[in-house]
């Protein structure tokens, strides 16, 4: 289970600087608000995601707090293009909200699956 969550954070984390670097890539003339969305969400989703990535790799448990933010990142990813900023271009558009669901699904679910672990590990005595 560790070994998967691992793995999902890193690739959530990849999605993040994806969110960082898009506009950039894909559409040169973009409002500065959305500009700025984009570059400050992937950048948080990339270092919240690769430190649950990192805390996995020296076999420490999942961050539940982190992932469950990276998941609200995420989602936040999905209603930013639609209510709140004007997005001129469609594929900004839709790489927007498919990267905000791939975030918030993969996300949610190392969230969802790092508390069961918790809940299973034996309590400790001193």
């Amino acid at each position: 289970m560790a070994e998967t969550t691992q793995w999902l954070s890193g690739i959530v984390s990849l999605v993040g600087a994806w969110i960082a670097i898009s506009p950039f890539v894909l559409t040169p003339v973009m409002t500065t608000a959305s500009l700025w969305n984009n570059i400050i969400i992937g950048a948080a989703i990339f270092l919240i995601a690769g430190y649950n990535y990192y805390r996995l790799s020296q076999d420490l448990p999942v961050s539940v707090g982190a992932a469950s933010l990276v998941a609200l990142l995420g989602l936040w990813m999905i209603v930013a293009p639609l209510f709140v900023f004007t997005v001129e271009s469609a594929v900004m558009f839709w790489s927007n909200v498919v990267s905000g669901a791939a975030v918030a699904i993969i996300a949610g679910y190392n969230a969802y699956a790092g508390r069961e672990t918790r809940q299973m590990a034996p309590a400790e005595t001193t």
